[in-house]
């Protein structure tokens, strides 16, 4: 089974919603398929185990399941009153409310050893303090939409989505140190972060879209702040947002596939001792991965002064030798300022260029630019954003296939991540043709692109 984009004619076809059907009826096929010749079942909703699979990753799964989410997604808006749809966006903001609650409540970690039985709302509270009425509420909001579930009244089990708001940690280590509690779970950090910081400064979202009135973001309207989010999170009474965000950043990053760093240039045909620029780099993590699958390339890790101790941690516990014969070298460096490094071989950033306005991103190239030598390359690793528009599609096989028009898979989710940059930096994820045309305006040559979930990998050459 094959999933192909190519243009079809127009005709006359099945019922819309039918033709939706159909095509999530292929992509439920292809689960089906890839499971049974791995001969692992299906998880269902409300086995609250997270444990990892051969399939985890698998690219066949992936774009399945996108097809499926985007083409349901799709039907549901087909399908319902256009007055109930707009009208359960609009009070949608309960369900960030609702998550961040159950995160700062620890009900998924008390709910973690209760099985699939769960606990009555009154015991949950008896644990955290927490108002039952309220907390009753709260989880059954959250158990509509299929995080937790509700076993019988008022009584409350993890499942698998709600599973994921469990920390790392025990109950009793976050009740002794509610500072640490997000040491190890990016993904309940991120979603704690949403809730919080995200959530506030959207309330000016309209306001500043509007009309700027010279503040830097909707985070500075909502939060009556001049300064950046960066300078924010650098006060002592913004610490544990500050460590929670990192934590956030650092889980997302964790799970990206090494093959996408991997895959993005011909590091092999690249010349001993060629050197690879990590701008912006944190510790080091994609120079690991690159260092241990291409040993004969010479890489700088750069990144702001206060991380330097951190990334001599890192590279002492996990590959000493490479610190002490110079294959690694850690530098500080802001990448507002010249970049030191001459015509390096490859200079590359990771998830940097969304976090800065054009303007400002101009810069950063321009710096790097400035670097370069006449056969530099220049790699962005970072979402490639879809326009929303719709594309026909043709799913199945030859005796049964489904013609219909469906946004681009996984659309939503970066539409919402550029609407967080936006809230946040006024920043931006960006189209391939917005890409290209900063590239052009730093004076460097779009090469190709290299597409990947969850980054692509953007190419430039010093033109």
């Amino acid at each position: 089974m094959t999933l192909s984009t190519a243009s079809l004619q127009c005709q006359q076809g099945p019922h819309p919603l039918r033709a939706l059907v159909e095509t999530i009826l292929f992509g439920i096929e292809t689960l089906e398929a890839v499971h049974s010749s791995h001969g692992i079942p299906y998880p269902s909703l409300d086995d609250p185990n997270q444990s990892m699979t051969a399939l985890d990753g698998d690219e066949a799964v992936e774009n399945a399941t996108q097809l499926i989410v985007t083409a349901a997604a799709q039907l549901i808006a087909t399908a319902r009153k256009p007055i109930d749809t707009v009208q359960n966006y609009a009070l949608g903001m309960y369900l960030t409310t609702s998550l961040g609650f159950a995160v700062e409540a620890n009900v998924a970690d008390i709910l973690k050893g209760a099985g699939p039985q769960g606990l009555h709302t009154k015991e949950i509270s008896a644990i955290n303090g927490v108002d039952a009425v309220g907390m009753t509420r709260v989880l059954r909001h959250l158990a509509a939409h299929h995080v937790f579930k509700e076993v019988t009244p008022n009584v409350f089990a993890n499942n698998q989505v709600s599973s994921l708001l469990a920390k790392v940690k025990s109950l009793e280590e976050i009740q002794a140190d509610p500072s640490s509690q997000f040491e190890g779970a990016g993904r309940v950090a991120w979603i704690a972060h949403a809730a919080d910081v995200s959530l506030k400064s959207s309330t000016a979202l309209s306001t500043f879209v509007i009309d700027p009135k010279g503040n830097n973001a909707p985070f500075n309207i909502a939060m009556n702040e001049t300064c950046t989010v960066w300078e924010w999170f650098k006060r002592p009474e913004n610490s544990m947002r500050r460590t929670r965000f990192t934590e956030a950043m650092n889980g997302a990053a964790a799970h990206y596939p090494p093959e996408l760093y991997i895959n993005a240039v011909d590091w092999s045909g690249l010349e001993n001792n060629d050197v690879v620029v990590d701008i912006g780099g944190g510790v080091g993590n994609v120079t690991w991965i690159l260092a241990q699958s291409f040993p004969h390339l010479h890489y700088i890790v750069q990144d702001m002064e206060k991380v330097i101790p951190e990334s001599k941690k890192f590279w002492s516990a996990t590959s000493p030798e490479h610190i002490s014969t110079g294959r690694i070298q850690i530098q500080a460096y802001d990448f507002f300022t010249p970049q030191p490094v001459k015509a390096a071989a490859v200079y590359f950033m990771r998830y940097i260029v969304h976090d800065w306005p054009d303007a400002l991103v101009l810069k950063i190239l321009k710096n790097i630019r400035d670097a370069a030598g006449p056969s530099s390359k220049l790699v962005l690793f970072d979402i490639v954003l879809p326009n929303a528009c719709r594309t026909k599609i043709s799913t199945g096989s030859t005796q049964k296939s489904a013609s219909v028009e469906i946004l681009p898979l996984g659309i939503q989710w970066a539409t919402s991540l550029d609407m967080q940059m936006l809230n946040l930096f006024n920043a931006q994820e960006r189209t391939l043709e917005e890409f290209i045309a900063l590239g052009r305006a730093a004076n460097w040559e779009f090469e190709n692109l290299k597409p990947a979930k969850p980054l692509s990998a953007i190419v430039f050459s010093a033109a």
